[in-house]
């Protein structure tokens, strides 16, 4: 028996190593069959709840949504939260919420097949400002008690955004999310602009996402917008809606890829870039809706996340088509800021707030373009000049801190030195005033390896 096992485990890891071959550096940015030992206890759900997410939902101020996974002989899905004290005086007060679920068996190509049970609950009734612990699970297996603050609208809200992580997430990209973690605990969200893995519906490696985020994604709530790596023949991942509890507000069809959350001074929008780049009808929906949504409920910042980028940092890449249907409705409407990935180096920068060329630039109005990466994989990085900072072969994090009429972004490296900053300064009859920050840090532009 030990023998078939082992000849077992031997076939799926050879396929593991067979199914891609990037490399980075010299390293290989996928797994081999060394490491499947590793990693094969993140396919196999147990009792015991694991991959633990909480999520923005559409009033975050006052509710929270979770998510988590067992195995399929788990027939309740339940929370417990109470009002967090001092030491274990809370168990006094623990109010129950009965969540939802619904099972998953999945065998991607070259996989093994995965049978889980996801659940999904809201935990609302909350209060801003208020300390709170839960946990989630059964009477059969429940998961420690997570410590939550909600976020306080009279002071400032902070996020942090991560572009692709994508490739070697768990060995290379767990420690960027953990510094930026370690960076700012007490974040009030976490923003991922698409590419979370590199397989749309590959088990293991979103296994290896929640592994590189662990108790954080329990603890700081996340929103995500997909990428192309998400989709396959505009299919999205299979894991995307089970594993994710995202707001269900946008236009019909996309619910929890195109939606708003609405903080009481910032708004947060995502579209589906790859809805957008291959469906007419998708298209036209988000970008009726994103007009909509933005001229009957605006709130003072606006902030939107998709993946495709509107100004590209790689060399003869433009996405000319996406630009011209959307980048007008950005103008008319004032957005603030534009978070997005794919392009896999670093760049921003602001274009005059019109709709005529793009790389006609006027750094005292418009909305600034932001792309960035925080995984091992890098592309080259043009000179367009549309970018007033820029960086290659660089793994990055950015924080995002909104209080009152400022806005203070900050971009850092893995280990953590600040690579790039600036201020956009509010006022009500004017353009957004840029104050650039640049710290005194050479240019990285140096070439990634093939």
């Amino acid at each position: 028996m030990r023998k078939i096992l082992t000849v077992c485990i031997g076939a799926i890891a050879l396929s593991f190593y067979n199914c891609n071959s990037e490399r980075q550096n010299g390293i290989s940015l996928v797994r081999t069959p060394n490491d499947l030992g590793a990693t094969s206890n993140l396919l196999f759900p147990t009792p015991t709840p694991d991959r633990i997410i909480l999520n923005l939902t559409e009033n975050p101020t006052h509710s929270v949504a979770v998510n988590w996974r067992t195995d399929t002989t788990v027939a309740a899905s339940l929370v417990q939260v109470a009002r967090a004290s001092h030491g274990p005086d809370f168990l006094e007060d623990v109010r129950n919420i009965e969540g939802e679920r619904e099972n998953l068996t999945y065998k991607p190509e070259n996989d093994p097949e995965v049978s889980a049970t996801y659940h999904s609950a809201i935990i609302d009734g909350l209060e801003p400002g208020k300390q709170y612990v839960y946990r989630v699970g059964s009477e059969q297996a429940w998961s420690e008690w997570f410590q939550i603050t909600m976020p306080d609208p009279e002071r400032k809200i902070s996020l942090v955004y991560f572009g692709d992580a994508q490739n070697s997430v768990k060995s290379m990209w767990s420690r960027v999310i953990r510094q930026a973690y370690g960076s700012i605990p007490d974040v009030d969200f976490m923003l991922h602009a698409g590419d979370l893995i590199n397989r749309f519906d590959r088990d293991i490696e979103w296994g290896e996402w929640f592994y590189a985020g662990s108790f954080i994604h329990a603890m700081v709530p996340s929103v995500m917008t997909p990428g192309n790596h998400e989709y396959r023949d505009l299919v999205l991942s299979p894991q995307w809606k089970k594993q994710f509890n995202l707001p269900k507000n946008g236009p019909e069809g996309l619910d929890e890829v195109c939606y708003q959350v609405n903080y009481p001074n910032l708004k947060v929008v995502s579209l589906d870039a790859e809805q957008i780049d291959e469906s007419p009808e998708f298209k036209m929906a988000q970008r009726d809706w994103l007009d909509s949504v933005l001229t009957n409920d605006p709130r003072k910042w606006t902030a939107i996340t998709f993946h495709y980028p509107l100004f590209s940092t790689k060399p003869n890449r433009d996405n000319v088509e996406f630009r011209n249907e959307f980048k007008p409705i950005f103008d008319r409407h004032k957005v603030d800021i534009v978070l997005q990935g794919h392009d896999h180096a670093y760049g921003r920068g602001m274009v005059n707030n019109v709709p005529t060329g793009y790389k006609v630039k006027d750094k005292t109005s418009g909305t600034m373009y932001v792309v960035s990466v925080s995984g091992p994989k890098m592309y080259d990085v043009s000179d367009d000049p549309w970018m007033d900072r820029r960086a290659g072969n660089t793994q990055l994090f950015q924080i995002i801190t909104i209080a009152g009429d400022r806005l203070s972004f900050g971009a850092y490296t893995a280990t953590g030195e600040l690579y790039d900053a600036f201020d956009l300064i509010k006022s009500d009859n004017a353009p957004n005033r840029l104050v650039n920050k640049i710290p005194d840090f050479p240019e990285r532009l140096k070439e990634p390896a093939p």
